[in-house]
């Protein structure tokens, strides 16, 4: 077996999601599961095929998120993995609909921050162990820290 990590490859600010599927159908329930939810999110998906063709199954309403999409799916290439990168909205706005839908497995993350992908590779094929979401926590925040988070999320609309 060999392990390595795959950096997702993405403009700095754009939120995107990582999860665990287990059929090809799940491009399209993950289509049909954000629009239903956020109709003015703009999105690509991507599903790695782990079976017959293994090919990169996408979908989307944009080209430019639908291309980051299919560029990240193949260099994971982890059987039933997809990703989701997205614009005018936050993974919190379909985070709950991507999880009912039936195919999906495990959410690995939804961040926007710098990720990478830990990956094994065996003679089957490659698998997501895990991913390292954004840097190493540095201490705990005080009360200016706690002013700042608070006026943060009612900046974004997240609370009143």
């Amino acid at each position: 077996m060999q392990m390595t990590s795959v950096r997702i490859d993405k403009p700095e600010e754009m939120n995107f999601i990582l999860g665990h599927s287990h059929f090809i159908k799940t491009v399209e329930d993950l289509y049909e599961a954000i629009v239903q939810t956020n109709p003015a999110m703009k999105f690509g998906v991507a599903f790695c095929e782990a079976s017959g063709p293994c090919l990169v199954r996408y979908a989307g309403n944009d080209e430019q998120l639908i291309g980051i999409a299919q560029r990240n799916a193949l260099a994971l290439a982890a059987g039933h993995s997809f990703v989701i990168f997205m614009e005018h909205g936050f993974p919190v706005n379909i985070l709950n609909a991507v999880k009912s839908v039936a195919e999906v497995c495990r959410v690995y993350c939804a961040t926007a921050n710098p990720t990478e992908v830990i990956i094994a590779e065996t003679d089957l094929g490659r698998a997501i162990l895990g991913v390292v979401d954004g840097e190493r926590t540095r201490g705990i925040e005080n009360a200016i820290d706690i002013q700042t988070r608070k006026d943060f999320l009612r900046k974004i609309g997240y609370k009143m």
